[in-house]
């Protein structure tokens, strides 16, 4: 909801590290570092809600990381097709697993069951949501493909100004509300239920958000 305004705040933070970038340190480096925080956390509080604290600063690490990698990329000039699909590749995993790892460090029993079917819920609502943004991106695609040089110049503006490598409908929960809802569940492990419910609940809103546009969009 909040994340195209807020890439701009995103590259001006994060512009004024890049010259202190060693040139050996390429910003898919950057992107396997963020990659690797990721599974380092997700395997932290798998293991036990006490390490909590550590699994929250490898979080930390990889949020920042993954800030850092596109915008040194743009820095640099090394923006490229195959740096952004990696980019959302490593996303999407530790995004998966993260409420999973959450829940198998929770109590067995009854209490453990229903985290369980929470978490299902959620892993189904981020696959359709998946399905839905990336079908945007094939009709934004694919209708750029069909469209005059102006149109394709003012698209090329828009995808600067996105500052994404895939175009994105605007949803209820993006970038910034999945980062803010993830970091609740390291923080806060014993309410992985709930807050998996919630999510569950916004990204559903979200994908009937951008249902709405491809059907208009097809109509």
């Amino acid at each position: 909801m909040f994340d195209l305004p807020l890439r701009a705040l995103k590259d001006h933070l994060f512009t004024p590290l890049c010259p202190h970038i060693p040139p050996s340190l390429k910003p898919i480096h950057i992107t396997l570092l963020a990659f690797t925080s990721g599974l380092l956390s997700t395997f932290l509080i798998s293991l036990s809600h006490t390490n909590y604290p550590l699994a929250l600063l490898f979080w930390a690490l990889n949020r920042g990381l993954d800030c850092l990698d596109g915008t040194l990329a743009r820095h640099r000039g090394a923006v490229s097709d195959l740096g952004g699909f990696l980019d959302l590749w490593c996303d999407f995993i530790v995004y998966s697993i993260l409420p999973i790892a959450v829940a198998a460090g929770a109590e067995a029993g009854a209490a453990g069951a229903r985290v369980w079917m929470a978490v299902a819920v959620l892993e189904a609502c981020f696959h359709v949501n998946n399905f839905v943004l990336f079908y945007v991106a094939a009709l934004v695609e694919k209708a750029g493909k069909e469209e005059g040089e102006g149109a394709k110049r003012e698209r090329g503006k828009r995808r600067r100004e996105e500052l994404t490598s895939v175009s994105m409908r605007p949803a209820l929960v993006e970038g910034l509300e999945s980062a803010l809802l993830f970091t609740a569940m390291l923080a806060y492990p014993s309410a992985i239920e709930g807050l998996s419910w919630t999510m569950a609940a916004l990204v559903a809103v979200g994908i009937g958000q951008r249902t709405v546009w491809v059907i208009k969009a097809l109509w």
